[in-house]
């Protein structure tokens, strides 16, 4: 028996597009997404910055941050003591480098704590290098001399702490000041809504 198909057999009908009354083909909207190049090259990062940046970056409290550079300093003294017969230069060398880290890894809220937590871990550090004798009165008197001794350490840390609290607070302002426009930016076309037209 023959089957009958029920259905006719439909031609493939391929897809042209439109003819305009001119007779030519009208070409379909296309879509190109433009890339734009940044208008300047990008500047090479300096070696100092990479390797700043591959540091860890912890947030300390002023209390931490305190502890930080007072126990580090502590220690550098020990060990400047054992090794060095507590050397005063390496000492104030050492000093700089805990200065910094101290103001980098302070939180944005203590920034202001950095400049006065670097001459007390300063201070604290120098008693072991002091070399004073005679009890308590002896020992302090030896760390103040230490203290005027080595001024020039001293308030190089101090001020590399407080330049680098300032540059930090300064970003501080002007991200703040850039989320403040932007937010304001995205907020007037939403509170204009759409206008109705008048009749």
């Amino acid at each position: 028996m023959e089957q009958h198909r029920t259905r006719p057999p439909q031609r493939r009908q391929s897809r042209q597009a439109p003819l305009s009354p001119q007779g030519t083909i009208e070409e379909a909207a296309t879509v190109y997404r433009v890339v734009s190049a940044p208008e300047g090259r990008s500047r090479p990062v300096p070696p100092v910055v990479l390797a700043l940046r591959r540091l860890p970056n912890p947030r300390l409290t002023g209390i931490g941050a305190g502890l930080f550079a007072a126990v580090g300093m502590f220690a550098i003294a020990c060990l400047d003591l054992l090794i060095l017969d507590g050397s005063s230069l390496v000492f104030g060398v050492l000093f700089l480098p805990v200065s910094a880290l101290t103001a980098l890894w302070v939180r944005p809220a203590d920034l202001v704590t950095a400049p006065i937590i670097v001459p007390i871990a300063f201070a604290v550090g120098v008693v072991p290098i002091a070399g004073g004798t005679g009890g308590f009165g002896g020992q302090t008197m030896a760390v103040v001399t230490a203290l005027a001794v080595h001024a020039g350490w001293l308030y190089g840390g101090t001020l590399i702490a407080g330049l680098i609290a300032t540059v930090r607070k300064v970003r501080l302002m002007r991200q703040r000041q850039r989320r403040t426009l932007l937010a304001a930016q995205t907020a007037r076309p939403s509170s204009q809504g759409p206008r109705r037209p008048r009749r």
